[in-house]
């Protein structure tokens, strides 16, 4: 793999497994210095030795992120780890409840937009205040295709979608004078831990049917794609959601 991410330090949230873990092992591989972040520490020191074991480097950041508190001192760690200074952040962290209309409860929407909304805001806050100008940095957040086309009891979820979207638009306008690029992915269903309850063999067949490219998308997948964001090779990309779905969201076949 090249290292076209030398020297850079990055945060990936919620990277104690998943689109997470897989970015956090990529972009060690690529030569960043990784910052993991999940909720406990028994998630984030695997990821981390396993960076390391495989000749990179990287640091735990095992704290809660559905606060203004906690994505500050998350982004302040990694700042202070990476020897003083601040490249890439990827909003990966999610908490995800899939309900119907009537069975939306307050505490499960309170806990999907602090961690998978309001943190985003908050981390852009922070971020500017450490990435260099000059450098220039890059954000990615992590979306979804229910930000662009919708199933039923995804309310709260593809609620909170669209509004990353709408985050990583605004963001990139008032960002890119600062030399910060900020973009999204929209992946499609992907096999994880995560997700693992809302999904079964025959939902899994119908989407491998209507998707031109025949398979489920990989964490491998979506953690190419965002390593690509954050690299120079995206270094006029802002504004941007990328769509990794294999095809299945603009094409009915």
């Amino acid at each position: 793999m090249n290292q076209d991410l030398l020297g850079r330090v990055a945060l990936i949230t919620g990277a104690g497994a998943g689109i997470g873990r897989e970015t956090a092992l990529q972009m060690g591989a690529r030569g960043a210095i990784v910052c993991v972040n999940d909720i406990k520490e028994e998630l984030v020191i695997p990821v981390v030795d396993t960076i390391k074991d495989r000749g990179g480097k990287a640091f735990a950041v095992p704290m809660n992120i559905a606060s203004r508190e906690g994505i500050r001192d998350a982004i302040r760690s990694a700042f202070e780890q990476g020897g003083g200074r601040f490249d890439i952040l990827v909003n990966n962290a999610a908490w995800v409840r899939y309900q119907a209309i009537p069975e939306i409860m307050p505490e499960t929407m309170d806990r999907m937009l602090d961690v998978g909304f309001k943190s985003v805001v908050w981390s852009l806050q922070e971020a500017v205040a450490v990435m260099d100008p000059q450098r220039g940095g890059s954000i990615v957040n992590v979306a979804s295709v229910a930000a662009l086309r919708s199933a039923a009891n995804s309310v709260v979820y593809s609620g909170i979608k669209s509004g990353i979207m709408g985050i990583t638009r605004a963001a990139a306008a008032e960002l890119g004078a600062r030399n910060i690029r900020v973009n999204a992915v929209c992946p499609s269903a992907v096999p994880t831990e995560g997700t693992q309850r809302n999904r079964d063999a025959a939902r899994d067949a119908n989407r491998i049917a209507r998707t031109p490219l025949g398979r489920l998308g990989t964490v491998e997948d979506i953690a190419r794609a965002i390593c690509f964001l954050s690299s120079d090779d995206a270094g006029f990309i802002t504004a941007q959601g990328l769509t990794v779905d294999g095809g299945i969201t603009l094409t009915n076949i």
